[in-house]
């Protein structure tokens, strides 16, 4: 029974756009030519922004380098050219820029040069990158440059589906195919654990850049400083080609493992609504969170008022992490008694 998703006869595109980062104030004339530049690119002066980063650039300012690397990927403000970009995003990458590190593992693997980005990939998927996370899922699922780990591709495969990665969704949906109950369900906890993981990851990283703590080369990905100042906002970048997974052969439905859910007790509640149709249309959004993984809705009434809670999980300690998890990312919420 074919299992693998080919990495070689079918492509997605991806963008390799990265959001805006916090500017930090650094009184030194490059960094004012960066914040100025990122001005002008906000404004929709991409020569402007271009002419603003060369000095730093050549100077050796890692996000000057960056935003370059953007824009010719781009080609905003330049022509377009890959392989000044991929120059530049490595150049960048020695110098400690994570974003420029991320971008440039990625395009190495679309250029096919999976073996170098490999490194990079990991490195960022443990920072939380959903378009790495995909990527190593695949990886570890086909046994292509990851050694063969189903628990861990179902799980990385959850997180850049929750992060809203369009094609994660079908990739899951095919493995669910493939991948047991038991590993499923394993994948949910190992979800959660990589999602902690990477918030604590983040953390030190801003942490680090706060002390001064000196930034690591590219020869050493699986160590990472944060970013100074500020990545450009963009819209989506000239795309990546990175494999799409490719329809597996179907499996009898008497052999496929049923959907994974969770039958605990313990509730995180999400909200109280005077209309339930809003009730409805927060879980819409987030029953796909990594957090909420195999927990099943519930509208309990209450008065006036209709509460949606998540229900499933083994423990208040479960619980508690999937409403910890949801509320880094700004989702108010609440554990409530089994």
């Amino acid at each position: 029974m074919a299992n693998r998703f080919d990495h070689s006869s079918k492509f997605i595109r991806l963008a390799a756009g990265m959001g805006a980062a916090a500017l930090a104030c650094i009184a030194v004339p490059a960094a004012a030519d960066v914040k100025a530049g990122v001005d002008a690119w906000s404004a929709g002066d991409y020569t402007a922004a271009v002419e603003q980063w060369q000095g730093p650039a050549q100077n050796g300012d890692a996000d000057a380098l960056f935003n370059l690397a953007q824009a010719y990927r781009l080609g905003r403000g330049v022509e377009a050219d890959i392989g000044r970009a991929r120059e530049l995003y490595a150049e960048a990458a020695n110098k400690g820029h994570i974003k420029a590190a991320d971008n440039y593992g990625l395009l190495l693997f679309q250029q096919g040069e999976q073996t170098s980005a490999m490194p990079l990939i990991r490195a960022a998927a443990e920072r939380g990158d959903p378009r790495a996370q995909y990527v190593l899922g695949l990886a570890h699922f086909n046994a292509d440059y990851a050694q063969k780990d189903w628990v861990r591709a179902y799980a990385l495969l959850t997180l850049a589906n929750g992060a809203g990665l369009p094609q994660a969704g079908n990739a899951l949906a095919q493995m669910d195919d493939y991948v047991p109950l038991t590993q499923r369900q394993q994948a949910q906890s190992l979800a959660r654990r990589l999602d902690e993981e990477a918030a604590q990851r983040r953390s030190a990283e801003l942490a680090a850049v706060d002390l001064g703590t000196p930034q690591p080369a590219i020869s050493r990905p699986a160590s990472s400083a944060p970013v100074r100042t500020a990545a450009i906002t963009q819209p989506s970048a000239s795309p990546a080609r990175i494999a799409q997974p490719t329809r597996p052969v179907p499996v009898p439905a008497a052999q496929r493992a049923p959907s994974a859910q969770m039958n605990g007790n313990w509730r995180v509640q999400l909200g109280a609504f005077g209309v339930s149709g809003n009730a409805d249309r927060l879980w819409s959004r987030l029953q796909s969170n990594p957090a909420l993984s195999g927990a099943r809705k519930t509208l309990v009434p209450s008065g006036n008022v209709t509460r949606l809670q998540a229900v499933g999980f083994a423990s208040r300690a479960d619980a508690q992490r999937a409403c910890d998890a949801l509320a880094r990312q700004g989702q108010a919420c609440m554990v409530a008694g089994s």
